[in-house]
């Protein structure tokens, strides 16, 4: 059977060379890099090199890019190393439970916390942050671009209302990195955080951009790794890899590979659309898309359960999502479609297609093959009612 994975939101596969670049890291060249004997030091040149690589990627100085464990720790590191009780922290209602849950645990230790609502289309509105901005507020955390309909924000409009105002402003970049250009400097953010596989580079790897007189707490404590600012011995292998990820990202965006893909998701897309009682989620009032990662969208299907058809597409071999994967299993809707306007209804009929950047014309020609006849089988047995927009 033929098996096509349409879930790179979740996770993506490592790509050949970067398999390739990590390998001496783990065997020949195994290192501690803070070590000062030979075998130390090929492992620090290495961590030294990605450094570099991770700099020209965001656009930023060396001594700026920080190496975590992934965006989970990156954003909770911007959070939790910034505020304080008394403090105000603007984050939306579509962030990533990273976020979401970090502004929670904060909340009960005396944090103000303002979650700002997207417009129906998914977009966050510059003014409504400026509107929610108070005399306190030290931090703005805004995404990049949404884990679920893959939306863009206007994060350098946001970035000029949080230095006007005096705020720091951190963004979740993790769905961003690698499918759109990235540089710290335009944007005029003060944090950045971004995850290896969701980039084709290994899962427990990630790194932080931390502006210069960003006066960040450290998450953790312990040795003097990254300049004391991320305690613990460095993930050498996933460090390179992250870096050679990087590499192929920049390549990837300077080549045309995102225009080519954005040309399959809008294939892909515009035939769903035409299949009766479904509609696109993340469109603006004239009903047309609105500017969205290259490889995302996310489709709602009346009259049928989400879940459902994620589990029958998966039988023919087609791997899609429901929503964010760190909420799979919740018996709730997803928080970021239900906060655009959508009945519990309709945002459980939703699905989820984020293709990898190696999709083919084939794999989507395959899940138009499968896709009419999974939706027919299941609203012919479905108690479910048609959902509308709340």
């Amino acid at each position: 059977m033929r098996r096509v994975y349409m879930d790179a939101n979740a996770t993506t596969p490592l790509l050949p060379e970067v398999l390739e670049a990590m390998r001496p890291y783990w065997m020949e060249h195994f290192g501690n890099a803070s070590s000062i004997h030979l075998p130390g030091q090929q492992a620090r040149r290495a961590v030294d090199h990605a450094r570099e690589t991770m700099a020209e990627f965001f656009n930023c100085h060396e001594a700026e890019v920080v190496f975590n464990s992934g965006g989970t720790e990156g954003d909770n590191t911007a959070i939790f190393g910034l505020l304080r009780p008394g403090d105000h922290f603007i984050t939306t209602a579509i962030e990533h439970s990273a976020v979401l849950q970090a502004a929670d645990r904060l909340a009960q230790r005396g944090v103000n916390v303002t979650l700002v609502p997207p417009q129906p289309s998914g977009l966050i509105d510059p003014a409504d942050i400026a509107a929610a901005i108070r005399p306190n507020t030290r931090l703005i955390s805004v995404m990049l671009a949404n884990n679920e309909t893959g939306v863009i924000q206007p994060v350098e409009q946001i970035s000029r209302i949080a230095a006007e105002t005096g705020a720091f402003f951190h963004i979740d970049a993790v769905q961003g990195a690698g499918k759109i250009p990235i540089d710290v400097r335009r944007i005029g953010c003060n944090l950045l955080s971004i995850s290896g596989h969701k980039m084709h580079a290994p899962k427990g790897v990630g790194a932080i951009f931390v502006r210069r007189g960003t006066p960040l707490e450290s998450l953790l404590v312990g040795g003097s790794h990254e300049r004391r600012r991320r305690a613990g011995t460095e993930n050498v292998a996933g460090i390179v890899g992250l870096a050679k990820a990087a590499e192929v990202a920049m390549t990837s965006l300077e080549n045309g590979v995102m225009e080519d893909l954005a040309a399959l998701r809008d294939r892909l897309e515009r035939k769903l659309l035409q299949l009766p009682g479904t509609g696109l989620n993340g469109a603006g009032i004239d009903g047309q898309p609105v500017l969205r990662a290259a490889n995302t969208t996310n489709i709602w299907f009346d009259n049928l359960e989400g879940e459902a058809l994620v589990i029958a597409l998966d039988l023919k071999g087609v791997a899609v999502s429901g929503g964010s994967a760190c909420h799979s299993g919740a018996t709730e809707p997803s928080h970021v479609l239900m906060a655009m306007g959508l009945d519990k209804t309709r945002a459980r009929a939703s699905l989820r297609f984020s293709l990898l950047k190696t999709a083919t014309e084939a794999d989507i020609d395959y899940v138009l093959e499968v896709m009419p006849e999974a939706v027919k089988r299941l609203r012919a047995v479905s108690p479910v009612e048609a959902g509308t927009l709340g």
